[in-house]
């Protein structure tokens, strides 16, 4: 599965990721093994009814059971039977307790058939319909188990631990077509309605069972002869291609990564309206948001859908065919799965691109760490499993593998993965299987890894510094580990033990030459190494290819950070020293970072030195950032403009109004352009502009309506910064009205709480009132835009509605996210104007300060020259 991230709150420490409420989660007591799911299923769609049988084959571990509990929540059950006799049962609404007239014998197989109906569910199925505000959206029916939810559409024994084959038919309105796992054995037609049955002859667990229905285009494809089916609303077929197209492709590649053919008899992908997540792997049969669906224009720069494809299809190797035994262990699966990605990024575009996309997959994981809490990948103690499903369990996991790659070398690691996929092919497992996995693949034993950076929480913040000694020609290195507490100097849980290589670059007429390269242990808070060499090097690379799951900063004098810059071969290295280099600032660092900007051949080297340019407040690094805007990657041009909204001067409003006028070939520097030419009129330096900017960004959002509504957004962003203006904040109320389009909408709904910040009493209980009617939606993502806009207000107004969603919503992840933003909002809701008014006096001694800083810095450079 596949989430979008919604909510990432500002830094407030390592909180604990247990909430009030958080218990240990164990699988329950298995009295048989559910060896075969049959729905016989009737859908009334314009009623938003689904009915049918459940049949359900268990084979019984032990004899004298007399007593079945299976998941079932809010459902009608209409009877119960076993092998045909009727059956007493009682139901509580989220669990159907069935007794047995005849208890269950070891060797004997029962088959339990439940009549039940479910009316307007909220969870498990979705039905999508045109309405008065969305006339045009389409009809669809779809369904999401992932995690306990299957139980909310059908009875069950909800949880990872008990595999089955499945089957389900199901009566749909003509046109309508029905998508579910496995092969499509049957289809029947009456007058009104044609009758699908599919059948999954491979085990899985109920959250991977699924339907799709839909009026829907459908492109195929094949692999090996297997059917690779595309399924979109009609007229998008030509986005299908764009968007999916290298499936099969990608499906030879993990088959050989994983060392396991793809184990499934067909492949398809449905695109869905109003999906909660951003894609979700049922077996064999993934589900999409059809907000992945790209054009033309956005292949451009859009990689995201293309990653979003790799990791759906990981999934069917790691969680489908191989599946985690409880919920705590998810992240063998999605930590795979989201490192798939970053194998998928090598095989099409290059190591490089590679370690780019690493380092911002290990950057999200740590944003998480820093702001909202910290935890154990593997944990039991929760209130519900989709709690565990965040950074940790994708990005961090993403980054395990990485490190258990590193350990192992490329052969050692894909040998060990080919061992754990062909040793628990359709079977369930846990994080042990994985180590057992390698020490029978390679004979080494990782559990020091796994003790450090999976069993628990956190990972080291290292401090570099180094020191030449030209007359013993010793190169000194101390390491200090800063998330240790000073005196603790060799013991402790917050210390990590790790063999780090260290390597001391040469350069011969300008170019690259050699790396001599050491391995250390580091494993006390502070250690110094010496090094001898022959000669003193221009550059220090720590921990060399940057494998390492880490935070680091490097206390290296500025001409080995420049050597650092200019030579070193990984990308990752090049952008630590882009950034030290920026925290040391003068006209020398910005001189190195433009030539960075200019000439380095990996974009993503470019963009992240265009977000440290902006850190150097000198003038200098205004006019280099300018100058960037012309660079051929869209993707370096957005991070330049991103970068522009921080030089708040004339000149460079001047070239991003040109860009806002002007347009780019990519939507995404549109967007950002409109996000930070608002940006930088919010600053009193550039406040005389703030008209001219509000028009420009009324003209986006009458004009640019377009493609998953990316630039109208940028304009709404824009706008939420212009914190004190009343047309803005009028303007932003506009669209989150119903019917405007749904992307456009939620972002203007979480634009409200970043505006209000700036706005009259009179208007916040405006905002507030606008809020609390919009938290009265039912649908999962207004909610969560909801929660986001109050999150962001300095007043505690926002609290009693943010408690109203946590005690009404019946969606953990909605409840969750409130609660968390009731405690941001208690920690600002003491912001006052004297605050503000502090802020705006800061600014202006910051652009005085810069202004002065780089006359200073052209008066050295002049005397320097002469």
């Amino acid at each position: 599965m596949k989430l979008h991230f919604y909510f990432d709150s500002e830094n407030n420490g390592h909180k604990s990721f247990e909430l009030p409420g958080a218990r240990p989660h164990y699988n329950p007591d298995r009295p048989g093994q559910v060896e075969h799911i049959f729905l016989d299923l009737t859908l009334d769609i314009p009623n938003r009814i689904c009915k049918g049988t459940c049949s359900i084959r268990l084979a019984p571990v032990r004899s004298g059971i007399d007593r079945l509990t299976l998941d079932a929540v809010n459902l009608n059950i209409q009877s119960v039977q076993v092998d045909g006799s009727p059956q007493h049962f009682e139901y509580d609404a989220e669990q159907l307790h069935v007794k047995l007239s005849t208890p269950m014998q070891v060797g004997k197989q029962i088959e339990i058939a439940i009549a039940y109906s479910v009316e307007k569910p909220q969870r498990g199925i979705y039905f999508i319909g045109p309405d008065k505000h969305y006339p045009n959206k389409p009809v669809q029916v779809w369904t999401q188990g992932e995690d306990e939810d299957s139980r909310y559409w059908f009875p069950c024994f909800d949880y990872p631990g008990q595999l089955a084959t499945s089957e389900i038919r199901v009566r749909v309105p003509k046109p309508l077509i029905a998508i579910s796992n496995g092969v499509l054995i049957n289809t029947e037609e009456t007058d009104e309605d044609k009758i699908y049955h599919w059948s999954q002859k491979e085990v899985h667990p109920t959250y991977l069972m699924t339907l799709a229905v839909g009026d829907f285009g459908e492109i195929q494809d094949d692999w090996n002869g297997k059917p690779i089916t595309y399924y979109v609303e009609k007229g998008r077929e030509e986005d299908a291609r764009l968007t999916m197209g290298k499936t099969p492709r990608m499906i030879e590649f993990f088959s050989e990564k994983f060392g396991y053919p793809y184990p499934f008899p067909k492949y398809a992908q449905v695109c869905v309206d109003d999906f909660i997540f951003g894609g979700m792997e049922n077996t064999s049969t993934t589900l999409l948001t059809d907000r992945c669906l790209i054009d033309e224009r956005a292949s451009l720069d859009n990689r995201l859908s293309e990653s979003l494809v790799a990791h759906e299809l990981a999934h069917q190797w790691f969680g489908d065919l191989v599946v985690i035994k409880h919920w705590s262990h998810a992240w063998i699966k999605e930590g795979m799965a989201t490192y798939s990605e970053v194998l998928w990024t090598e095989n099409e575009y290059g190591w490089e691109d590679a370690a780019y996309y690493r380092l911002n997959e290990s950057r999200n994981y740590l944003i998480e760490d820093s702001s909202r809490y910290r935890r154990p990948i593997v944990t039991h103690v929760y209130r519900e499993a989709i709690e565990l499903y965040d950074r940790h369990l994708y990005e961090k996991g993403a980054c395990v593998y990485h490190m258990i790659r590193t350990e192992l070398g490329d052969e050692l690691f894909f040998r060990t993965i080919h061992t754990f996929v062909g040793d628990n092919a359709h079977k369930t497992v846990e994080t042990v299987d994985l180590l057992r996995a390698i020490e029978k693949a390679t004979g080494r034993n990782l559990l020091f890894l796994f003790d450090q950076y999976v069993y628990r929480g956190g990972h080291p913040d290292y401090k570099v510094t180094y020191a030449w000694d030209g007359d013993s020609k010793l190169a000194k290195i101390t390491v200090t580990q800063n998330q240790a507490k000073a005196g603790n100097n060799g013991s402790g849980n917050d210390l990590f033990d790790l063999r780090i290589p260290i390597a001391f670059g040469s350069t011969q007429a300008d170019k690259f030459k050699e790396f001599k390269s050491f391995t250390v242990r580091v494993h006390e808070r502070e250690q110094s190494f010496y090094f001898p060499l022959e000669e003193k090097p221009e550059f220090v690379s720590f921990d060399v290819g940057n494998h390492y799951l880490k935070t680091v900063s490097l206390e290296y004098p500025v001409a080995e950070l420049k050597a650092q810059l200019q030579f070193d071969s990984d990308p990752i290295s090049r952008i630590y020293a882009a950034e030290a280099l920026a925290k040391k600032g003068g006209l020398e660092a910005v001189k190195a970072l433009s030539l960075a900007l200019e000439k380095d051949g990996c974009w993503g080297v470019r963009a992240e030195v265009a977000k440290q340019l902006a850190e150097v407040k000198l003038d200098q690094a205004g006019e280099a950032l300018v100058k960037g805007l012309q660079d051929e990657n869209p993707l370096v041009r957005r991070a330049v403009v991103e970068a522009l909204a921080k030089i708040k001067t004339p000149e460079s409003y001047d070239a991003v109004k040109n860009l806002v006028e002007k347009g780019d070939a990519s939507y995404y520097v549109e967007s950002a352009s409109a996000r930070t030419i608002a940006g930088m009129v919010a600053s009193p330096i550039l406040k005389d502009k703030e008209d001219e900017v509000v028009g420009l960004l009324s003209n986006i959002l009458r004009q640019k309506a377009g493609w998953n509504e990316v630039v109208r957004i940028g304009a709404i962003a824009g706008l939420s910064q212009l914190k004190t203006s009343p047309v803005a904040l009028d303007l932003i109320l506009e669209y989150t009205r119903p019917g405007i389009p749904q992307a456009l909408r939620l972002a203007a709904i979480r634009a409200l709480g970043a505006i209000s910040t700036g706005q009259t009493p009179n208007n916040v209980d405006w905002i507030l009132e606008q809020l609390q009617e919009l938290s009265r939606e039912t649908f999962f993502l207004t909610q969560v835009a909801v929660v986001t806009a109050l999150g962001q207000m300095e007043t505690a107004k926002a609290i009693p509605i943010l408690n109203s969603l946590v005690d009404g919503t019946p969606d953990g992840r909605v409840r969750r996210i409130a609660e968390e933003a009731v405690q941001k909002v208690q920690q600002s809701a003491g912001t006052d104007q004297s605050v503000k008014q502090l802020r705006e006096e800061l600014d202006r001694l910051k652009k005085t300060n810069q202004e002065l800083m780089s006359r200073l810095e052209n008066l050295e450079a002049r005397s320097k020259s002469s």
